[in-house]
């Protein structure tokens, strides 16, 4: 008996289809399989929403002590936008209760609420409407409208803890305008207090128009390069920046 002989045989070529393992999609496997891919997803989910959480916390704080003009603001709602696209609504939602807490700490609950609303809440309606892809004018008049349910709570807080009414500020700031306006047109009649009111709101919402339109196109040349997309500018968009 030779030393070849003992030797096991070697596997057919042509061995039947039974005989080799079936090579299947991760989704077509049971769901008890899939659990140690989930165990490795939420320590991931957990890290990333927390260190958005924090970036978002960081801008504000930056920009609160060191203000570099409407730079940083920018990006005040993206980080929270960033986390719902990549992890889902709960999460969004937890990085910004988390990173108001987290203001609340450094800052004081009143300039963390200043934070939380609107910014904060516009991360995550932000988030919401680039996930399910809607289009650009929907998602900017969304946070337009939210923007400006933003401004008139910060007048309101404000007021209560300064003790002085500051709608009548803005309205004293409106009214120089509309009277330069009715200058330059040559009118010799003054504005009525209705129309002030209605100019007041009026430019508060072109004001967060104009920058919600400029938050989408900061994340969309950022989010594209992080592999987070979100939907596409309208066609005039794309051609003025020559994407």
């Amino acid at each position: 008996m030779s030393i070849l002989d003992s030797l096991p045989d070697e596997p057919e070529e042509n061995s039947s289809p039974e005989s080799q393992p079936s090579l299947q999609h991760w989704s077509d496997q049971p769901a008890h399989l899939k659990q140690p891919q989930l165990k490795v997803d939420a320590p991931l989910r957990m890290v990333e929403t927390a260190f958005l959480a924090s970036a978002a916390s960081l801008i504000w704080f930056i920009n609160f002590y060191f203000p570099l003009g409407p730079v940083l603001r920018i990006f005040f709602p993206v980080p929270i936008a960033l986390v719902y696209l990549r992890w889902g609504k709960r999460a969004a939602w937890i990085a910004a209760v988390t990173s108001g807490l987290l203001l609340s700490v450094l800052m004081g609950p009143v300039r963390s609420l200043l934070f939380v609303m609107p910014f904060a809440f516009m991360g995550v309606l932000l988030g919401a409407t680039w996930y399910r892809r809607v289009p650009w004018l929907v998602s900017i008049t969304l946070g337009t409208l939210l923007g400006t349910l933003g401004d008139f709570f910060r007048l309101w807080l404000l007021s209560i803890l300064s003790g002085e009414d500051l709608w009548v500020y803005a309205i004293n700031q409106v009214t120089k305008f509309i009277e330069w306006i009715f200058s330059l047109l040559g009118l010799l009649s003054s504005p009525n207090v209705f129309l002030i009111q209605v100019g007041a709101v009026t430019l508060f919402i072109i004001h967060n128009f104009i920058y919600l339109f400029v938050v989408h196109l900061a994340a969309w040349l950022l989010l594209d390069r992080l592999g987070n997309p979100i939907p596409r500018p309208p066609h005039w968009v794309q051609v003025l920046m020559d994407y």
